[in-house]
C-alpha cells in the first residue's frame, strides 16, 4: 500500500503538522465564529419587525452589515484583512494570521444559518410564551433555543464544513494545513498522490462532523 502513496509516505512528519495545522484553524475559527454567529443570528431574528424584541435600526444595520460581509470573496476578504489581522494576531502568515480572516468569513454565514434556524420554530409556540408572560431573554433561551436545538445542529454542521473548505483555500496562499501541504507538494511538485491522500483526509473529516451533526439532530428531533 505505500508504495501507492511514496510521496505522501517520505513526509509524514510535515502530513501530521499539516493536518495538526488545519484541526487548530477549524477549533479556534470555529469557536468564535459558533460564539458570534450565534449571538448575530439570535440578535437578528429577535429584533426584525414584529420579533420579540423590535429594533428596526439595529436590525437594518446588522442586515446590511451581514450582508455586505457575504458578498466578498473569501480570497479578497483574505487579502483586506490583513492589516486588522497583524494588529490583533501580530501576523498575517501561518496558522495566526488565518484566525481573523476565518471568523470574518464564516460569522455572516453562520449568522443567516442561525436566523433561518429559529425562524423554523412554531411562532404560536413564542406566542404562548408571551402570553405566560415570559420576557424576551426567557423567550431567547427557553424557547428559541431550547426548541431549536436540531435545526441549530444542522447549520453548525453546515457551517463547519464550509470552514474546512475556507481553512484549506487559506492554507494555499501560506495559513499552512492541508491546504498548503496539497498545493505546496501535490500541485507545485506534481506530487499527485499528496493530493489525493489530502482529499481523502478532508473527506473524512467532513464526514466526521457530517455524522456527528446528523446524530445530534436526530436525537433532538421531537
Amino acid at each position: 500500500m505505500w508504495k501507492i502513496i511514496p510521496n505522501v509516505m517520505e513526509k509524514p512528519d510535515i502530513l501530521a503538522r499539516s493536518i495538526n495545522e488545519t484541526l487548530v484553524m477549524l477549533g479556534w475559527s470555529g469557536g468564535i465564529s459558533f460564539a458570534l454567529g450565534m449571538f448575530l443570528g439570535v440578535v437578528i431574528t429577535v429584533t426584525k419587525k414584529g420579533g420579540v424584541m423590535e429594533i428596526p435600526p439595529l436590525y437594518q444595520t446588522l442586515e446590511k452589515l451581514i450582508n455586505f460581509l457575504r458578498s466578498i470573496p473569501f480570497i479578497i476578504l483574505l487579502a483586506s484583512l490583513i492589516p486588522l489581522t497583524r494588529l490583533i494576531m501580530g501576523t498575517a502568515i501561518g496558522v495566526r494570521g488565518a484566525i481573523v480572516p476565518l471568523v470574518f468569513g464564516t460569522v455572516p454565514f453562520f449568522a443567516r444559518q442561525i436566523e433561518s434556524a429559529l425562524a423554523e420554530l412554531d411562532p404560536g409556540v413564542v406566542e404562548a410564551a408571551l402570553s405566560m408572560g415570559s420576557s424576551p431573554v426567557e423567550i431567547i433561551f427557553r424557547v428559541y433555543l431550547k426548541e431549536s436545538v436540531a435545526p441549530i445542529a444542522r447549520a453548525t454542521t453546515i457551517t463547519a464544513i464550509s470552514l474546512i473548505g475556507l481553512t484549506a483555500m487559506a492554507g494555499a496562499v501560506g495559513a499552512g494545513g492541508l491546504g498548503d501541504f496539497a498545493i505546496r507538494y501535490g500541485h507545485q511538485r506534481n506530487q499527485i498522490d499528496v493530493t489525493y491522500v489530502t482529499i481523502l483526509i478532508l473527506a473524512l473529516l467532513v464526514s466526521v462532523i457530517q455524522l456527528s451533526g446528523n446524530l445530534i439532530a436526530a436525537k433532538n428531533t421531537h
